[in-house]
């Protein structure tokens, strides 16, 4: 059928005859089961026969005359070479990638730097040993890297930002700014590989920002805990003997078992065992995340059988007030007391140090295993999988001697209510 009219297609359609009926110029109609109508178009190029579609029939958006002028249209680039269907192809491949790369384009707008370092730091959470980690992280990008690339997608955040955050704080606090950068190597990262950005990592160390900060290493002044020379500490613990309470009491098993400050306040019941003389830490409340088992000398035995016949707790050192374990200050607090601001809690554990390196014949992996450290000799650390805890039950009853060379142990217990 060739020269088809408006009225001829109306009837056809209007007969609603299930067919594909040539309708002139290439053109056909094809109706299907139901009714419904469209145009297509029938071309060969390159010795191949090939039909593209040209729509639904529409008497208001496609007529006949708009399906004739698509069929001229077509005509006009199959004359050319151009295949109507691969060109459609390859049209639709183009929106395809430009409506991904929109969406790439709007997710990293999207991808500001503050939200993708709260998506990193719980995609890590796991990970960590403790919450503590875990609120540092949160912490130190709240104050220092938030404020001033947070709303910034993480995209844009170049180095000119990066040293925005580090500057002020690279001289002063290098401790800390080492950190942040760290942390802010890692988020961006973390972007980089869910392609939220490119081109590098403002934030490397490694002949980028070492070549425009000065060295942490260089800049850091080797700041050691004030420790007690260990000549003076048989004084010392004479006069910390006599004193009273609490903080006393949990600064004297301090320094009798050489552990770290919150080792020792968040130290409970069901950690002794008094029998063997040992006190055994759990990994959890450790800073290397391993049990650590402390031989208790005599006199630290002394103490833990006093504290027992006051238990008020489950802790061994609560706060009286509310049976918690006493904070920080609780020991630092004793040293104030007793006007020693020039020393620290945690020297202690150097002054356990040194007198063992001096005044002992100690080998130094016992001394790091009485101090819970790692020993910084990876293939010696590889071969010692025990404690040495048998070895170290007679360094520390030493260490015990040497704290209180007359034998003499007075305790002065903290008053309070004794609960049971």
């Amino acid at each position: 059928m060739a020269g088809i009219t408006a009225k001829g297609l109306e009837k056809l359609i209007r007969e609603g005859i299930v067919a594909r009926t040539p309708i002139g110029g290439g053109i056909y109609l094809t109706i299907k089961p139901g009714g419904s109508a469209s145009f297509g178009y029938r071309y060969q190029i390159k010795g191949k026969r090939r039909q593209i579609g040209l729509g639904a029939y529409c008497p208001n958006t496609n007529t006949l005359t708009m399906a004739r002028t698509n069929a001229i249209d077509l005509k006009a680039m199959i004359n050319k070479g151009i295949d109507p269907i691969e060109q459609s192809v390859q049209e639709r491949s183009r929106a395809l990638a430009a409506e991904k790369a929109n969406k790439i384009e709007d997710e990293k707008n999207q991808a500001t730097f503050k939200k993708v370092a709260l998506e990193y730091i719980e995609s890590k959470k796991a990970e960590w040993k403790n919450v503590k980690h875990h609120q540092q992280w949160i912490n130190t990008l709240t104050t220092y890297a938030f404020p001033i690339i947070g709303h910034i997608p993480v995209a844009d955040v170049e180095t000119v930002h990066v040293l925005a955050i580090l500057k002020p704080i690279w001289n002063t606090k290098t401790e800390t700014a080492t950190r942040v950068r760290t942390r802010l190597e890692a988020v961006l990262s973390y972007a980089e590989a869910h392609n939220w950005r490119s081109g590098g990592n403002p934030a490397r160390w490694r002949d980028h920002l070492s070549v425009i900060l000065p060295s942490p290493q260089k800049l850091k002044e080797l700041k050691h805990h004030s420790a007690l020379p260990y000549g003076e500490l048989p004084s010392f613990m004479g006069i910390l003997s006599k004193t009273d309470g609490m903080g006393a009491r949990a600064l004297e098993l301090t320094i009798l078992t050489a552990t770290r400050t919150k080792e020792s306040l968040g130290a409970r019941w069901e950690e002794f065992d008094l029998n063997n003389q040992v006190w055994t830490i759990p990994k959890e409340r450790m800073k290397a995340g391993v049990e650590h088992r402390i031989p208790l000398c005599d006199q630290a035995i002394n103490i833990i059988t006093k504290m027992a016949d006051h238990k008020m707790s489950d802790y061994v050192f609560p706060n009286r007030s509310n049976g918690k374990p006493l904070s920080n200050a609780g020991m630092s607090s004793v040293l104030k007391r007793l006007e020693r601001t020039d020393i620290t809690v945690h020297g202690f554990r150097s002054t356990f140090r040194d007198y063992v390196a001096e005044k002992t014949n100690t080998p130094g992996r016992i001394a790091e295993a009485a101090l819970a450290h790692k020993l910084k000799d990876a293939s010696e650390a590889a071969y010692q999988r025990g404690d040495l805890i048998e070895k170290r039950e007679i360094l520390m009853q030493l260490w015990g001697n040497y704290c209180y060379p007359t034998g003499e142990k007075v305790i002065q217990m903290p008053t309070a209510k004794v609960v049971s």
